[in-house]
């Protein structure tokens, strides 16, 4: 799907056509999109097919006064077990003398907050301005699904002293496993940031440093809060195998307990149910021993317990 927005006055609106200094927004497009791109508006083609490669890591590409700026953006999908999914997903970001393009292989919760205006004072006319505004948009959607993934292993943690299961388990495999998709993302974006601020990629004024500097300064962030749950998450699944295994040893303890303690009843009156003779032949004396054993053995191991 490819769609136009323009800045008119203080808000984006969409087109019907490209005008220039117009943002084209270009999501899961078809193949006779994607020669549509390339034939009318003389993109790339590589730049193109780097866009749409879910495989492509963070980097920054020159060719025939084009400038392909692919970052990492994180998404988040809910499972059929209601388990949330965190991965990452390249925005390939194509700067022409008249246009800017956002080019992105799947729907992108963040191009359609950018398109609906959550993003304020975007101007599609100031190419840089509006590529920095994507960027910080970028960063702090990263912000806030490393503070979801925080509350999902908060919320597994308060599950622990109970658990049986592998499913917290595996569950917090998934939060670490994604901690490290993003972890990489972040470095790779930092890279890719820090050759922008050279001043080497797209031309960057005065009034736009400070905007970039917020953009190194809240992924410099995200990288160190990733690095910090990764580490909270790998201690936490350590006890996490702990607590499932004590509490599996208790249940096991439990069975055992009941076991001896059915056992010695079975054994009183096996004796007494064999042809021999044996003191006190009555029914009330078996029957005594039985309780009495039960009883004494009971307290034993209840006390062994404590």
């Amino acid at each position: 799907m490819i769609k136009y927005y323009k800045t008119v006055g203080s808000r984006l609106q969409q087109l019907d056509k490209a005008e220039t200094g117009c943002w084209i927004s270009v999501t899961a497009p078809d193949q006779s999109e994607i020669d549509f791109l390339i034939s009318d508006f003389n993109l790339d083609a590589g730049f193109v097919r780097s866009s749409l490669d879910e495989e492509e890591s963070s980097h920054v590409e020159i060719e025939d006064e084009q400038t392909l700026i692919i970052v990492d953006t994180p998404v988040t999908e809910m499972q059929k077990s209601d388990a949330s999914l965190f991965y990452t997903l390249p925005i390939g970001i194509i700067i022409t003398e008249d246009y800017v393009f956002t080019i992105s292989s799947k729907e992108n919760s963040i191009i359609t907050e950018i398109e609906g205006g959550v993003v304020k004072n975007m101007q599609t006319n100031m190419k840089t301005r509006f590529v920095l505004q994507c960027l910080l948009k970028i960063t702090s959607k990263f912000l806030f699904s490393l503070k979801q993934i925080e509350k999902l292993s908060y919320g597994l943690e308060q599950q622990l002293q109970g658990a049986l299961k592998n499913q917290e388990l595996i569950q917090l495999l998934g939060l670490e496993k994604s901690l490290v998709y993003f972890s990489t993302s972040l470095k790779a974006n930092d890279v890719t940031l820090e050759k922008i601020n050279r001043g080497r990629v797209i031309k960057l004024y005065e009034e736009d440093q400070d905007l970039l500097d917020d953009v190194l300064i809240e992924v410099k962030q995200a990288i160190e809060m990733a690095n910090i749950y990764s580490g909270i998450l790998s201690g936490m699944m350590d006890a996490f195998s702990s607590v499932i295994s004590n509490n599996l040893n208790m249940v096991m303890w439990r069975l055992t307990v009941i076991t001896i303690i059915l056992a010695i009843p079975t054994m009183v009156f096996s004796f007494y149910g064999m042809n021999t003779d044996l003191p006190v032949p009555y029914t009330w004396f078996a029957s005594l021993v039985a309780v009495l054993s039960t009883v004494i053995v009971s307290i034993v191991l209840l006390k062994k317990k404590k």
